[in-house]
């Protein structure tokens, strides 16, 4: 269980220093490290992804609670399975702090990331952690459930 508590909080660690660095380095709306694929434009963000549901601050709150009585069971429950399962878990449990600390100290999350190659909404290194986390449990669905189910 260590490593999977330890991908978890150092997944809020890099979250939560890389946008303490944002909010101390770059003005509100300013765009930095400008390039062709990525750049870094500092933003508050009240809502969700594409900033849905903004305002609904006790909504996020709640859903988050919810999920963090959840996820930290699985991982517990699933602890012997597949790492692909086990580290997906973690890294949401890591994405979903992070944020959570945002929501709850700022009432508004922090986002950077801006993709320059197509028209992407600005990110964070939480929204990172939470997709690859989907990702992993995606493919330990895909490729390893079944064979688990069918003793292979």
């Amino acid at each position: 269980m260590f490593l999977y508590v330890f991908i978890a909080g150092l997944s809020v660690v890099i979250d939560q220093l890389i946008k303490w660095w944002t909010v101390q380095n770059v003005e509100l709306y300013e765009t930095v490290f400008n390039n062709p694929i990525l750049s870094l434009t500092h933003i508050r963000n009240s809502g969700a992804a594409w900033s849905i549901l903004e305002g609904r601050m006790w909504f996020f709150v709640v859903i988050t609670l919810v999920a963090l009585t959840i996820l930290p069971y699985m991982l517990y429950k699933h602890r012997n399975e597949s790492k692909w399962l086990t580290i997906g878990l973690s890294l949401i449990i890591g994405g979903t702090i992070g944020n959570f600390i945002d929501r709850v100290r700022l009432n508004y999350v922090v986002d950077m990331f801006q993709v320059e190659l197509f028209n992407f909404p600005i990110f964070n290194f939480a929204d990172v952690s939470l997709v690859v986390g989907v990702a992993c449990i995606f493919i330990y669905i895909l490729f390893f459930e079944n064979k688990k189910e069918l003793g292979e």
